[in-house]
């Protein structure tokens, strides 16, 4: 599969998010996405929500659509643990 990263993300997102100490890789959001402990694609469709454990805390969430053989990432965030799943 190719990932598109949206320029929301790039630019905007994972900037803030490093400066509020919550730093995350691409590889990170990859293995998110092809990985995941939770899957939510009801909540927001044709979105697709794939969650991951970060820390003992935290898990990063990945909101992305599949569109044919490519994975759009739209935007990425933290949520405690427990609130989603």
């Amino acid at each position: 599969m190719k990932f598109i990263l949206s320029r929301h993300l790039v630019k905007d997102k994972i900037p803030l998010l490093a400066k509020r100490g919550f730093k995350i890789s691409l590889a990170q959001i990859k293995d998110t996405v092809n990985n995941p402990d939770h899957i939510d694609s009801e909540s927001d469709v044709p979105k697709i929500i794939a969650s991951k454990n970060f820390d003992t805390k935290l898990i990063l969430r990945v909101v992305y659509k599949l569109e044919d053989d490519i994975i759009k990432i739209i935007t990425v965030y933290p949520a405690e643990k427990g609130r989603y799943y």
